[in-house]
């Protein structure tokens, strides 16, 4: 199997944990990783200077949509990390696409959200990285890339989404090889999901998985539905 890893930065500086509130977020920057080739950066062009516009135009990130698409007809899959809840609910806002963006997110494959339909919660790529021997930068979070990128500092915000597109095909071919994919907690204990059948499934595939019950100790569970609303 081809993977081909996608992520994006929003351009809204948001305060707290509901991000929905803030919208349109606007897309600051994206990346994009097939196997066997390098990462490639999307933003907005057309600045004077060659500096990135602030976001990217809608005409920009429907030629990204169209990028998706036509990788995915060369046999490629693309693969995300909670990228059915955030980053392609965001493309498709920002795109208009909202039908093409579905069928591309269901049709992907994303661990974590694989992860969270069989055991109810789910963990960060930080944590998956660790596990694999890669860690992602340090105090550098989604939080913080708006504020940095809203003040110029374009080369940081871009090696971070590089950086990320890069550990998530590394994170997805891993789990893909071997059919298991180590983690490591908070407290840095080292963790295994032994996915079931040895098999990655796409989004499509791990929402007919039947809905578990969410660990008592989670305070606040997401619900499986939170992961789809966009499409609607």
């Amino acid at each position: 199997m081809k993977f081909l890893a996608f992520d994006i930065e929003i351009a809204a500086i948001v305060k707290g944990t509901d991000w929905k509130a803030f919208r349109p977020l606007g897309i600051s920057v994206a990346a994009t990783m097939p196997s066997g080739e390098k990462p490639r950066l999307w933003y907005g062009e057309g600045r004077p200077n060659d500096q990135p516009l602030p976001r990217m135009p809608r005409a920009q990130v429907q030629v990204l949509v169209a990028y998706l698409q036509e990788r995915v007809r060369e046999g490629f899959t693309i693969c995300t990390w909670n990228g059915l809840r955030f980053d392609f609910d965001i493309l498709a806002e920002e795109s208009g696409l909202v039908r093409e963006c579905a069928e591309l997110a269901l049709d992907h494959v994303d661990p974590m959200f694989h992860f969270f339909c069989e055991q109810g919660w789910a963990f960060g790529l930080k944590a998956a990285a660790r596990g694999i021997g890669l860690n992602k930068t340090e105090g550098m979070d989604g939080a913080l890339a708006p504020v940095l990128w809203a003040a110029g500092q374009y080369a940081q915000i871009m090696d971070y989404v590089i950086q990320d597109v890069q550990i998530t095909l590394a994170v997805t071919e891993a789990a893909h090889r071997y059919g298991s994919l180590p983690w490591m907690n908070s407290k840095g204990r080292p963790m295994r999901w032994d996915i079931r059948g040895s098999k990655l499934l796409t989004c499509r595939e791990a929402l007919q998985l039947p809905e578990p019950a969410p660990p008592a100790w989670i305070k606040d569970p997401w619900r499986r539905a939170d992961f789809t609303t966009w499409m609607v």
